[in-house]
């Protein structure tokens, strides 16, 4: 029961951060979410691309220390314009298991 509400509370703090500037690292996001005042940043991951030499994605993952500061890091930087691009920031979702029989395509059973 105990995990169940710490993987909750983790749901909470985690945030989702989209269009951001290629250039962007995870030590430039952590930079930009710990210039905020009362926001501890615990952990900042840009998502790279690992077919194409570790580019980024665009987007990445800021975990902060509490749901408060989760909102206050939403509010200061949710639609800012970083290097020309507007950012988006929200609670991150967690990620959907999918099945490796969801794969879609052609079905051949006719």
């Amino acid at each position: 029961m105990e995990d169940k509400k710490q993987e909750e509370q983790v749901e909470k703090n985690k945030l989702y951060v989209g269009n951001l500037p290629f250039a962007v690292d995870n030590a430039k996001l952590a930079e930009m979410f710990s210039g905020i005042e009362g926001v501890e940043v615990v952990e900042a991951a840009v998502i790279t691309d690992k077919f194409n030499e570790g580019r980024s994605k665009g987007f990445g993952f800021v975990t902060v220390a509490d749901e408060a500061q989760a909102e206050k890091a939403i509010e200061a930087i949710n639609g800012q314009e970083i290097e020309g691009r507007k950012i988006v920031v929200n609670i991150a979702r967690p990620r959907v298991e999918r099945r490796d029989n969801d794969r879609g395509g052609f079905n051949r059973n006719y």
